[in-house]
């Protein structure tokens, strides 16, 4: 596998009760919401850091406060600190006329679901009609007006909602160049890691990851096409959700590959998480959460080409893992997944194909109005801004990917039947047969590399390829910190299993309770490890 072809594997990490959000049997670790008094006569305020989405519905309950005061607070924070993160683009100057409307639902008594009022950062490449902007990051599409929300979108408002602002991302992406470092946009500029500012968020959700763990909002959501949910959960301690390919509607987002595209949630907590996913996939999960969840489960370890590149990340692992066997799990070591590595070339053939079509038929349907309408007019855009759109890296995939021809190419049929027999059959389907698995964990990724616009990314390794290639579920958890950056855990499951996942790794968090704030430290204190 050729350097490129190695980090471009990498770069794409890309109606109940509040009673009911945590389960029957689950028990939430984390401690009430913590109250000042303004002293001048105003509603209470709160703490946000780590405020979970229960917390913030039993403060609106019980009148302590509204979403009005809830969104007016996360909106305040990113005004403060956003300026050391860039990790959100622009904040809906509707957003607290909508917190309103939903105070006023919820004192005639209509409470639509665990997440009225609820505030939510949405990632720039999903349509919403509303007076922000869905760019990808690329200034190519600034002014363009979608026709209607994406449909993950309209569940979201329908849910009760707030979507409070659009959040930066690497551009298109992460599908431009080789060369890209994660989190630089166009319209963004570089997005930093609030761990230690000088660190790489990872992925090209990026700006979710980096606003969800600063404390911007309550929850956010990213897409992933390979590792852009779960590294930057990885990267900025968060739990991220990879939904199984098909679970919850693609229409409107701004596509690279119809084959290995989805979206999901990005949180602090997997309680969070799963309410999220819960809205999003018209399922409820979190009926599954459960403290005990990991006794009798069984749980593989993959640790060829997944292991090694990372003592740091290793090591906080193997300690995971050991909290997985104290709690119960039976652990299958190795569980190792056949063909990792095999097919990363046909996966960006694949790529590169999809991207040329899926992109035009986008382009088309939620972009109308725009000066853009297909690749090749993207590519004739950023030569003519070059100084904006390429002052640090190029756009040699996109050019690849317009040498490419239509989808009844042989070469890219026989690509995809490639990927999804390495990835599938003869793949992550052998080693859960073979074991009789629930789940397969590995490191998620190393912890977050120095931020570089000159070289790109250093990425060392990651495990999300074969579930994201396959169109396998992914949950990545927080497992601890070296020098203070974040390490996270990938649980890999078969197709549709988002619910036995969940289970384990809040049945991990609730023992082993990983999660630090962020301190916005200027760089890593390397004489802590």
């Amino acid at each position: 596998m050729t350097d490129s072809l190695s980090r471009r594997s990498f770069l794409l990490y890309g109606g109940s009760t509040v009673g009911a959000l945590v389960g029957r049997h689950a028990v939430s670790p984390w401690p009430a919401l913590h109250r000042v008094e303004r002293g001048n006569g105003g509603e209470a305020d709160f703490d946000l850091e780590e405020a979970t989405i229960a917390q913030l519905q039993d403060a609106m309950r019980s009148g302590a406060r509204t979403s009005r005061s809830i969104c007016a607070a996360y909106l305040g924070r990113i005004a403060e600190l956003d300026p050391k993160l860039h990790a959100v683009l622009e904040t809906n100057p509707d957003a607290l006329a909508a917190a309103e409307r939903l105070d006023a639902e919820r004192k005639s008594g209509r409470v639509r679901g665990p997440l009225h009022g609820i505030p939510v950062l949405v990632k720039d490449n999903i349509a919403t009609t509303d007076k922000m902007m869905t760019t990808a990051g690329s200034l190519a599409l600034v002014g363009a007006t979608p026709p209607r929300d994406a449909p993950l979108v309209a569940k979201l408002r329908a849910a009760g909602a707030v979507i409070l602002g659009k959040t930066n991302l690497s551009e298109w992406a992460n599908i431009r160049s080789t060369q890209s470092s994660s989190g630089w946009s166009g319209r963004g500029g570089q997005c930093a890691n609030p761990y230690a500012l000088d660190r790489n968020p990872c992925g090209s959700s990026s700006g979710t990851g980096a606003a969800i763990s600063a404390n911007f909002a309550a929850v956010g959501i990213g897409t992933e096409t390979d590792g852009s949910i779960v590294c930057p959960s990885s990267a900025c301690s968060l739990v991220g959700v990879k939904p199984t390919l098909g679970l919850i509607d693609g229409a409107g987002i701004i596509p690279i590959s119809h084959s290995q595209d989805t979206t999901g949630p990005m949180a602090r907590t997997v309680a969070d998480a799963t309410a999220l996913l819960g809205v999003l996939a018209g399922r409820d999960y979190s009926v599954s959460l459960d403290a005990n969840g990991l006794k009798g489960a069984r749980i593989g370890v993959a640790r060829k080409k997944v292991f090694g590149y990372s003592p740091e990340a290793d090591a906080l692992v193997e300690a995971a893992i050991a909290v997985l066997r104290q709690q119960g799990a039976v652990i299958v070591d190795p569980a190792d997944i056949p063909h990792l590595g095999e097919y990363d070339d046909s996966e960006l053939i694949v790529l590169l194909y999809e991207l040329k079509a899926d992109l035009a038929t986008y382009l088309a349907a939620w972009a109308p109005n725009a000066g853009v309408k297909s690749l090749a007019d993207v590519i004739v855009f950023n030569d003519a801004h070059k100084s904006t759109e390429m002052p640090y890296f190029g756009q040699e995939l996109f050019l690849q990917a317009q040498e490419k021809g239509p989808l009844t190419d042989q070469a890219y049929k026989d690509a995809l039947a490639k990927d999804q027999r390495l990835s599938r059959t003869e793949g992550l389907d052998v080693v859960f047969a073979q074991n009789t698995l629930d789940a397969i964990v590995a490191p998620t990724g190393s912890p977050p590399w120095p931020t570089d616009l000159v070289n790109g990314d250093h990425f060392l390794g990651a495990s999300s390829t074969p579930g994201a290639v396959a169109g396998y579920p992914t949950v990545a958890v927080p497992v601890g910190y070296s020098y203070g950056l974040p390490v996270g855990m990938s649980f890999i499951g078969k197709a549709n299993s988002e619910a036995t996942l969940l289970r384990l790794a809040y049945a991990y968090e609730h023992a082993a309770r990983p999660r630090k704030p962020p301190r916005f430290l200027p760089t890593a204190d390397l004489s802590k490890p």
